[in-house]
């Protein structure tokens, strides 16, 4: 039996090809199907998996927790307080002694290096849950449900408003141009990615034959978007001006006039989660009260619109990580070919 995934890790969206992405978001696709019909898919049975969380969540955890028992696994969460890479023991030491334990390891933190030293050292799959550079489950997920709207994804336009230079500004750039889709960001100046980020999104749209956009212009970027997305403002543990960023970022909320400039009717809302969109949590109350807004980056009436789908996202995060998982480390039959 052949795996073209078998045994590798998920770090990054570029350590992958367009054509592998492709499957993996098809295969996102399958794995969701079977689970709302109630047909088991135990493809890593008496598999282990540890569940590194440097950096809390809601939905990636409950992701890869629910992905790894649905495909027949046992996870084991690590919070911060049980792993201290560095502090009292290396991550090379870590990582070593984790792969002689577990079959597969997935890490959420701070550093890019750190699950990288991971999968380098631990001869186990591991995958990137989240890190201060790239967001790559996130990836599968967006994608599948651009697919599941729109039914494709190359010639699709998706605008991204908002901190550019964060982990979602920087692994949407780069996602939408590997697949065809063209990527507008819109933000200050001063939050577009680093300049090697966007030269390896131009490359994959330069080979794709879709447009990358930066502009400072909210509704220029805005303009002919069949998805409009957004994030946070601030990132968690992010040690900034809040004040400032706020008042950059303003002009980049997505609202009513937003959704107005994409000049179509047909445009979908997305967002990763969690989303400040009114005061009913203590974050939200606290910065909207603060500067005098009601929502932050996204407006109320918009998020909860008809045209938000960012539920049915938070969804597919399972089904997305639970098709890395279940690729990288199920011994399914994954034939080299269909990558040629």
């Amino acid at each position: 039996m052949t795996n073209h995934f078998q045994n590798r890790s998920w770090l990054k969206e570029i350590d992958y090809t367009p054509k592998e992405m492709e499957y993996l978001i098809d295969f996102a696709a399958h794995l969701k199907a079977l689970k709302h019909a109630h047909i088991p898919h135990p493809y890593l049975q008496g598999k282990n998996i540890a569940l590194l969380f440097e950096k809390t969540s809601t939905r990636t955890r409950s992701a890869f927790t629910v992905a790894s028992i649905d495909l027949g696994a046992h996870p084991e969460f690590l919070g911060k307080n049980d792993i201290q890479f560095g502090k009292k023991e290396s991550t090379a030491d870590t990582a070593k002694v984790l792969g002689r334990m577990f079959d597969g390891i997935e890490y959420r933190g701070f550093a890019q290096q750190t699950v990288e030293d991971l999968a380098k050292y631990s001869g186990v799959p591991v995958w990137n849950g989240l890190t201060d550079e790239w967001h790559p489950t996130q990836m599968i997920a967006d994608f599948l449900t651009l697919k599941e709207q729109f039914g494709h994804l190359k010639g699709l336009t998706l605008t991204y408003l908002g901190d550019g230079r964060s982990n979602m500004g920087n692994s949407l750039l780069v996602t939408a141009a590997m697949l065809g889709v063209n990527i507008h960001i819109g933000a200050p100046k001063s939050l577009w990615p680093a300049q090697n980020v966007i030269d390896i999104a131009q490359k994959y749209a330069d080979a794709a034959g879709s447009e990358v956009l930066l502009t400072e212009d909210a509704k220029t970027a805005a303009n002919g978007a069949d998805a409009l997305y957004t994030d946070v403002w601030i990132s968690m543990g992010e040690k900034i001006d809040v004040a400032a960023r706020i008042i950059a970022l303003k002009p980049y909320q997505i609202n009513a006039d937003l959704v107005a400039a994409t000049g179509k009717a047909d445009t979908i809302i997305m967002h990763c989660l969690p989303a400040y969109h009114d005061h009913q949590t203590e974050v939200g109350k606290q910065l909207g009260e603060e500067f005098g807004m009601d929502a932050l980056e996204i407006t109320d009436d918009v998020f909860n619109s008809d045209k938000s789908v960012v539920f049915d996202e938070a969804e597919n995060r399972m089904h997305a990580i639970k098709a890395i998982m279940a690729a990288t480390l199920g011994d399914l039959f994954i034939p080299d070919s269909l990558f040629d």
